[in-house]
């Protein structure tokens, strides 16, 4: 086991330096003040509606950091000079006494500012989402460097505000199931979130969201049963547990899905009750598709908690008892009856454990997210046969902020695995 996670290691950090991306988000971690400054300007750039608003986010953000102390510091070339952009920026938009000439150009150099942050911004968002449309993500998942992986394509899109919202949402599922399933043998799979599908997604409206929402999951359900591809339906918040089983029980249960193996659900190793939940999926009367990931809301989850002053949180507040809980759950997964196993993981020593677990076996796959993990599973899928599942976010710029600010939490995470990957002391 540890000669495993040794060689994934070793992988995924020669993959990990061959990225810019990655080697910036080393370089600019959060837990540092330049971090947190790129951070910020990543979650409310692209929102916002008129240059003078922007010029003003970039003068606030870039102000205040010291870049001139990441000059040199990367062995990228690219990163580095991104890093002098920075130091040059920061000069032209900076805030203090200035004389006539200097004034000049600060508002002559505003403009290429403001598009070099907006161009950066857009690059990044796209490392981690796979197409502005479903055509165009197929069309790169056949490129070479995704040879012999499978993908699950959602839909970006947070929670609905109006019925409009989830309408839209729900037709973009729709498109996409049609999209997919034009192309069965590709092995391609949906996830879809249920909270994009109804404005009053919530505990107060159980009685009015819940049977509109599982008649609207009944139609995608039935839909991808007719195209022949599997469909997933994302984990959220806490609170939506008890509503989201309620849920997917209902269709479970449907006869017009009995033969069909393709459902599924996802399941969050952070929050306390993963294992029970794994029970309850393996205890329908059907086979049923579940995907373990160790969890993506905790900031907010741990927010709400504080500020509802509940008695005790609903998830782990520690990384090791994550940790933990996700290896106890992948066992109760590998020895349910009736639960196909999908394991999402960029921990090498998590993966290489489940592989010794696994022994022979290969009735399970692994899943990565797009744009994160390269390298980990290259060996495994192309040298040892194990199936592996890119998670590939689709949409435009304007559905992507929450996503890319949770992504690029998780990667800079003092804690996560990730992040730790840049420490060669750390094996």
């Amino acid at each position: 086991m540890t000669d495993t996670a040794s060689g994934l290691l070793a992988d995924l950090r020669a993959a990990q330096n061959k990225g810019w991306v990655n080697q910036f988000l080393q370089e600019y971690r959060l837990n540092s003040d330049e971090g947190v400054a790129l951070l910020s300007l990543a979650e409310a750039f692209l929102r916002v509606p008129d240059p003078e608003t922007a010029d003003l986010l970039i003068a606030d953000k870039l102000g205040d950091a010291d870049w001139r102390a990441h000059a040199g510091q990367s062995n990228s070339r690219l990163v580095n000079t991104a890093t002098w952009g920075l130091v040059v920026g920061r000069a032209l938009v900076g805030e203090g006494p200035a004389g006539p000439l200097k004034r000049l150009i600060s508002r002559a150099g505003e403009p290429f500012v403001r598009s070099g942050v907006g161009a950066a911004m857009k690059m990044m968002g796209e490392i981690f989402v796979m197409g502005r449309s479903i055509d165009e993500a197929m069309r790169r998942m056949k490129k070479p460097e995704n040879k012999g992986f499978t993908a699950s394509f959602d839909m970006l899109g947070e929670a609905a505000r109006t019925y409009a919202d989830a309408e839209r949402y729900f037709d973009a599922y729709v498109g996409a199931i049609d999209a997919v399933g034009n192309d069965p043998a590709a092995g391609h799979s949906v996830s879809v979130k249920l909270s994009a599908l109804h404005p009053r997604y919530e505990v107060a409206r159980w009685d009015q969201c819940v049977p509109a929402l599982a008649d609207m999951l009944r139609q995608l359900a039935e839909q991808a049963a007719g195209k022949g591809i599997a469909l997933t339906v994302d984990a959220e918040e806490s609170e939506r547990l008890e509503m989201s089983l309620d849920i997917i029980g209902r269709v479970a249960a449907l006869p017009s899905l009995k033969g069909w193996d393709g459902f599924g659900m996802a399941v969050q190793a952070y929050g306390k009750r993963a294992r029970p939940v794994v029970q309850w999926a393996n205890g329908l009367d059907r086979l049923m598709n579940v995907r373990l990931v160790k969890g993506a809301y905790w900031d907010s989850e741990i927010k709400r908690t504080q500020v509802e002053g509940l008695a005790d949180y609903p998830l782990f507040t520690r990384k090791a008892a994550t940790d933990v809980s996700y290896l106890a759950v992948a066992r109760d997964m590998l020895d349910a009856e009736n639960i196909r196993p999908a394991f999402a993981s960029h921990n090498a020593l998590t993966v290489a454990t489940i592989v010794e677990w696994a022994g022979n076996a290969r009735d399970f796959e692994f899943q990565r997210l797009h744009g994160m993990g390269d390298g980990l599973y290259e060996r495994l899928v192309r040298e040892r046969g194990y199936h592996t599942r890119i998670y590939a976010p689709v949409g435009g710029h304007r559905d992507l902020l929450a996503y890319l600010v949770r992504r690029l939490l998780e990667n800079g995470a003092n804690s996560s695995f990730v992040h730790q990957l840049a420490d060669a002391r750390l094996s």
